[in-house]
Order: structure tokens, then sequence, then C-alpha cells
């Protein structure tokens, strides 16, 4: 389903399309329904996934069965099932509130017994390595996950960078002893749809690159920003789960790509790096290639006027986060890959 629209039947694993317009991309690829469903269960690595789990009397389950007790539905989208038959409609599997957000996040225990077993919570969908939680703060979703100082300082940098840059960044900010992140779906206003539903788990950029053309020109751009903002910020960690599309949900189209999210793996997230001039720097020499073995690529990002990381934007950013870092070293180590950046893109101009 999409909201109350059916858009396909699953039958012994066999996906028979409905409403091809509306097809999440997993499906139009041909991807199949175990792994579509899997895409979307909580990390069981996670401490706390374990502890929620058997607070909602899933312990055993698979994760097929984690997803399907909460019909699949997620917060970022309006994609769900129901069996053949089912009087269920959105209004009643779609999240209105979240009881168990704090025992996902921390593991608190006043919250373990909520619910009674009741299983209507976003989190059994909420995937990702790190704990965290969604909770609803007037009308808007939150994400709000943990970490240590050096990740959190790092995601809220590279959110703070990405937008001085011009860039389009998921909207993240301080909370205490945890950062968090505004739903940049609106509720579901529009559909999220992670890579891996188009490229599978293909982390080749040149590939990336034209199969993200084919949607749109704005789909090409904004993830040649993407890119040349991990390799400025180091950010290693870019998987076909952490970057994806918008899509209309009344007609399926293609509105681009979602806003830059994901950053805590990152900069100095794993420690400062002993070398911070960046002349062997694998991420900068991985994007260089890129432009020069694309020559679409290179021209998108030579008329994109995007501006140069200079120390005062830097120490712009740096001032708007609320963590104590090396703030000499967070300056010579983005400065010293702008300048490499900037000097190995003249060079193939």
């Amino acid at each position: 389903m999409s909201k109350d629209i059916e858009i396909a039947e699953i039958c012994g694993g066999i996906t028979r399309p409905v409403n091809e317009r509306l097809l999440p991309m997993h499906f139009v690829n041909k991807g199949s329904f175990e792994d579509w469903l899997e895409g979307r269960a909580i990390d069981y690595h996670r401490t706390n996934s374990r502890l929620l789990k058997k607070a909602l009397r899933l312990t055993t389950a698979s994760d097929m069965e984690v997803v399907l007790a909460v019909n699949a539905a997620t917060i970022t989208d309006t994609y769900w099932f129901k069996p053949a038959g089912s009087e269920l409609m959105y209004d009643n599997v779609h999240f209105k509130e979240n009881m168990f957000d704090k025992l996902a996040l921390y593991g608190d225990p006043e919250s373990f017994n909520n619910g009674n077993g009741i299983c209507q919570t976003p989190e059994l969908t909420n995937i990702g390595s790190f704990e965290k939680c969604w909770s609803i703060i007037g009308n808007e979703w939150w994400m709000y996950k943990r970490g240590s100082e050096r990740e959190l300082f790092s995601e809220l940098f590279i959110y703070e960078i990405g937008v001085s840059l011009g860039f389009d960044m998921a909207r993240y900010e301080a909370a205490g002893n945890y950062i968090r992140c505004l739903d940049f779906t609106g509720g579901a206003k529009v559909n999220y749809e992670p890579a891996a539903g188009i490229v599978g788990k293909e982390e080749d950029y040149d590939i990336n690159f034209i199969a993200l053309e084919k949607l749109s020109k704005k789909c090409a751009e904004d993830y040649i920003k993407m890119v040349y903002l991990d390799a400025l910020c180091f950010n290693m960690d870019r998987h076909t789960n952490n970057y994806g599309i918008l899509r209309n949900i009344e007609d399926g189209g293609v509105l681009g790509m979602a806003p830059n999210f994901d950053n805590n793996i990152a900069l100095i997230s794993t420690g400062y790096l002993q070398n911070t001039k960046r002349e062997n720097d694998l991420l900068i020499s991985l994007f260089i290639d890129f432009l020069k073995n694309n020559n679409d690529a290179l021209c998108l990002f030579l008329g994109m006027g995007i501006p140069e990381a200079n120390r005062e934007m830097v120490e712009t950013c740096l001032n708007k986060i609320p963590y104590e870092v090396n703030r000499e070293y967070i300056h010579k180590f983005i400065q010293n890959g702008q300048k490499r950046l900037s000097s190995d893109i003249n060079g193939i101009k």
C-alpha cells in the first residue's frame, strides 16, 4: 500500500505490480519482497533494540516478522503492507506517538513496560547502527541519536559547513547529551527512498551518478555535492542506505535527492588523524578520479560555483557547536582538504 492505494500484491514471494507509478524503486528494479522488508528492520546488534524486542515480545522474531509487526510502516514514507482481505486503513498503521523512544535511545527502564506488548512504535523500522529514537514534538518528528562527543561534533560541524556552502542539508541541532535531526519528509508528505533501491549496494561514484542522472539533473547535482562534502570532511561511511531520493506521494514523480544526512562517522569521529596535510587522502583521490572519468559530472560540478570553505567559514561553524574540540586541528584539516581539492580540480579543467 501507499497510504490507502494498493500498489502491489505479494504472493509466494512474487511481486505483482498494481500501480507501477507509485511502486518503490526497489520493486521497479526487480528487488525481492524479503530484501525490502529486511532493509526496513531495526538493527538487532543495537543493545536497546534487543530490549525493545523483549518489551514487545518479539525476541525470537526474524527481521521480516519484526517489520510486519508494524505492517512495515515507517516515519519517512507512506508504504506499508496488509494481509489480503484486511480492512486496515493507513490511519490505523501510521504513527502518531512513540511510547518506546526513551527505551530505544538509552534503555530507559521506566518505559520497558509501556504498551503491554502493543507493537505500534516506529522504532521497529528505525534502521542504523547507532542508538536512536523518533520523538514527536508538536506536530514534527525528530530523530534523536546517541554518540561520543567527537561523533556528535562531526555530525553538527558537517551540517553547518554544508549549509554554509549552500548545500541541501537535513537539519541537525544539539539536544542535551544527544543530537537530533528533523524529519525531512514532514511526516511522509513526500516519500524517502534509499539509494539501495536504485543501485543496490554499489557505492561506485560513477555508477551512482549515472543512475541518478537518469532520474533528474537535480539528483545528479546533489549527488556530486554530497560526495564533494564527503571528500572535504573525510566521511568514510557513505553507503546506499544513508542517501537517497524524495518522491511525490501522489504521482510517484522524483522530486530530487533527499537532504544530506548521517555524517557522524566522519572528520574526527574516530579520533584525530596524525597527518592533517591530506596528501594521501583516499576520499579526495576518489572524488577527483570521478570527475576525471565522467565529463558530465565535471561540467556540472564546474557550473555549480561552490564557494571555498575558508578559515572564516570554518570558524563561524565552530562557534555554533557546543562541544570542545581542537579547533586549530579542524582548521588545518579542512583548509588542507580544500587546498588539495581546489588544486586537483584546477588541474583537470
